[in-house]
């Protein structure tokens, strides 16, 4: 018979998980609509959006982060703005002690916006639609790619200040 968890005492310890979120919220939302009411004049052509992504991190107490995800999107046709729509939606993530340091970052940046984002989407959705336009539904983004692109224009930039490679 093969050995029961726990020595055979009973149910298996739950362990909690490495990484939560405990309290999301909007820091900061601005929609503006610079040319109403004719940004709303349909011309037939298409609206150039542009949609910025950026994810920052900063500690706030003992295994706890602010993961914060800010969203800005323009639209404009021609030279004309249409709108501009910002968002900076955070988060509090808990980290379990557990987790090795060297995962702690990875963690935060790429899990903690993996979770708010569905959130900042539904509110910047609702945000543009309010503004008088159709909603603006960002397609989903791949965190952990964001991730590695912000660590290696960190290290290129920390390569320009120094002109050495950081180690790896």
């Amino acid at each position: 018979m093969a050995d029961a968890p726990n020595g055979g005492q009973g149910a298996p310890t739950l362990q909690a998980p490495p990484f939560a979120i405990n309290l999301q919220y909007i820091r900061d939302l601005s929609f503006e609509n610079p040319n109403a009411p004719q940004s709303f004049n349909n011309s037939g052509d298409a609206p150039q959006i542009s949609v910025d992504v950026n994810v920052a991190a900063k500690p706030v107490g003992t295994n706890l982060f602010e993961t914060a995800l800010t969203i800005r999107a323009e639209a404009k046709r021609g030279d004309n703005v249409m709108f501009i729509v910002e968002l900076s939606y955070a988060g509090i993530c808990a980290v379990a002690a557990e987790l090795p340091a060297e995962h702690v970052r990875p963690v935060i940046l790429i899990e903690g916006p993996r979770f708010l984002f569905p959130f900042a989407r539904a509110i910047i959705a609702d945000a543009v639609r309010d503004g008088g336009f159709p909603p603006l539904f960002i397609t989903p983004i791949d965190f952990a790619q964001l991730y590695r692109l912000q660590q290696q224009r960190a290290a290129e930039q920390a390569e320009s200040v120094t002109g050495a490679k950081p180690d790896a």
